[in-house]
């Protein structure tokens, strides 16, 4: 049984998933394609308090989301969003507001997924879990995911690290959330972790 579909991605992440800049990220979420959130610790925002994962708006802190990558790494919020609310929260203590971190920037997974499929940023096709026309996965698409990945990030920790991120590319990647087991992808993988000599990463 794989791992259930990731949680969060961080909008660094995102942006290298996406061949895309941080910079987009923050323009798509301005204009309500996309909704990124943070996690804050216990603030006032008049008569309520409000802790946990919220909704931000990136123009809030703009200058974090600069195309140049100069941007400052924190930034204080003044106003805030509930995930299931439809109006902004002010905060009004502390008030200087709270101050959060470029790498606490997240993007739900369903909204990933979503924001995915919408654009076709990776050419689904309708049968669902990375299927080709035979009714099969879509190994070659696995293959050149693992040339992105060697290429952008390296090596994973470990055989069973990469086969675990694979079957959560391919879940990532279907109509259903659906992926191949461990030991087809495992065979899959075999040739190619032999062709690297992969035992443990380089440093």
């Amino acid at each position: 049984m794989g791992l259930p579909q990731r949680v969060f991605y961080p909008v660094h992440e995102t942006a290298a998933r996406w061949g895309c800049t941080v910079s987009d990220i923050a323009g798509w979420a301005a204009m309500g394609s996309l909704k990124v959130v943070t996690g804050i610790p216990p603030v006032h925002c008049g008569e309520e308090r409000v802790a946990g994962l919220v909704s931000i708006d990136p123009t809030d802190i703009l200058p974090m989301f600069r195309r140049c990558g100069t941007g400052p790494q924190e930034a204080h919020l003044l106003r805030i969003k509930r995930l299931e609310d439809a109006d902004w929260l002010y905060i009004t203590a502390p008030e200087e507001g709270v101050l959060v971190s470029i790498g606490d920037m997240m993007i739900l997974g369903q909204d990933v997924q979503k924001f995915e499929m919408t654009n076709d940023l990776f050419g689904r096709v309708a049968a669902g879990a990375g299927l080709g026309g035979g009714g099969d996965y879509d190994w070659a698409a696995m293959n050149v995911e693992i040339t992105r990945r060697v290429f952008e990030e390296g090596l994973p920790k470990s055989q069973g690290e990469w086969i675990r991120e694979l079957q959560d590319w391919f879940s990532m990647h279907s109509e259903d959330g659906t992926f191949p087991d461990e030991k087809s992808i495992r065979l899959r993988l075999a040739p190619i972790l032999r062709a690297l000599k992969f035992k443990h990463p380089k440093r």
